[in-house]
């Protein structure tokens, strides 16, 4: 004979079942809103049973940095080095302030986002661009004089985008992005697109916006890089606090990327009489950006001799510290091309196993090769 407590229990199950039943009935079927809780929920199980899993401290990675996510793209397990988390990257830091280092594991990220901007590396006072505020996307809030741009201020429920308010045409750009809040999620990217981008497109849905057409390159904090759909292991990570530059040789027709000031390798050829803008997108709910740095310059021989004195010179901060000229013109060198001057181009011979390294080789031989070449054209 079966226990009356046992009975009672059961009894008891299949009235809250029954009640579940009526009420999920009641609600739209359609609901999104209830799609989003349920996904959220999810979402953060998953993370935590990363964290979990893993066994390591801190926010929760592996001694290889691999990790899965549910919001990550499908396709993306073909590239197991680099595969969206929703555990934020670190240890990828410009510098090495306190409240850029690693912080404890928790279910939110709030505590991160009331944390002090760093101010390291943010020297300029001078920006030849700063954010449009009306070609963006409508999950972006600009401040810092439209500098620093803010996705997602509450909650994300897709990908948001914004671009420049200056067209990059003739000449030379050269501006850097800072990551100034936790980067997880789908995708945090940075890169280059022409007018035809559409923002808002993807405002519903998550994904890789930059490089997702033939109009735009994009390199992603997984250290992909994006175009025409396609994606290519380019770098490794770039986490909170990472500064991203971008040179765009629209002489040359390149465009390479920079992490934390070294050269990662040049992303894009054949670039010629084409028109871009800057353009930065992210699918992560409280995540920011901020321009630290926009400058342009005329390709002019006066340019050409600064970035070839910077190759020869790469060990320096800044070149200017050795050159044994008058203090007049070093100012007016520094005030016109002082990003040149700056620059680092300095590279090491990658081994066969590090594919992503940092240290790509291609950087300065291939933005060379293509320099000589236009100058015996000339």
């Amino acid at each position: 004979m079966e226990p009356a407590g046992s009975t009672a229990e059961l009894i008891r199950a299949c009235t809250e079942a029954y009640l579940s039943r009526n009420a999920m009935a009641r609600r739209t079927r359609s609901s999104r809103a209830w799609h989003f809780v349920l996904s959220g929920v999810r979402h953060e199980a998953d993370s935590r049973a990363v964290a979990l899993a893993t066994g390591a401290r801190g926010w929760g990675y592996d001694s290889d940095g691999q990790h899965s996510d549910s919001d990550s793209e499908p396709e993306f397990s073909s590239l197991s080095p680099s595969i969206p988390s929703a555990i934020p990257v670190t240890g990828e830091s410009y510098c090495n302030c306190e409240n850029q280092s690693e912080a404890p594991y928790c279910s939110s990220l709030h505590a991160l986002h009331r944390v002090k901007d760093c101010q390291c590396g943010e020297e300029d006072e001078y920006f030849d661009w700063v954010w449009d505020d009306l070609n963006k996307s409508t999950a972006t809030l600009l401040t810092c004089d439209n500098r620093k741009v803010n996705f997602h201020m509450e909650y994300s429920c897709g990908t948001a985008a914004i671009r420049g308010n200056k067209e990059l045409a003739d000449g030379q750009h050269f501006w850097e992005i800072k990551m100034t809040s936790p980067v997880y999620g789908t995708d945090m990217m940075v890169g280059i697109g022409t007018s035809d981008v559409n923002l808002d497109k993807y405002r519903h849905t998550f994904c890789s916006l930059l490089g997702k057409d033939e109009d735009s390159w994009g390199l992603s904090y997984t250290g992909l890089l994006h175009h025409k759909g396609d994606k290519t292991n380019f770098s490794s990570r770039f986490g909170q606090g990472s500064i991203i530059g971008v040179h765009l040789d629209t002489w040359h027709g390149t465009l390479t990327f920079f992490k934390n000031r070294k050269c990662i390798g040049v992303a894009a050829t054949k670039l010629q009489n084409k028109k871009f803008y800057p353009m930065v997108c992210s699918t992560a709910a409280k995540s920011s950006m901020k321009v630290i740095r926009s400058c342009a310059s005329c390709t002019s021989l006066q340019y050409l001799c600064c970035y070839r004195l910077r190759q020869l010179l790469p060990n320096y901060v800044d070149t200017l510290e050795v050159l044994p000229l008058p203090p007049g013109l070093k100012q007016v060198l520094h005030n016109k091309l002082g990003w040149v001057l700056s620059m680092n181009y300095s590279t090491s011979k990658p081994s066969s196993s590090s594919s992503g390294s940092d240290s790509d080789s291609s950087c300065g031989s291939d933005a060379e090769a293509c320099q000589r070449k236009r100058c015996r054209r000339t």
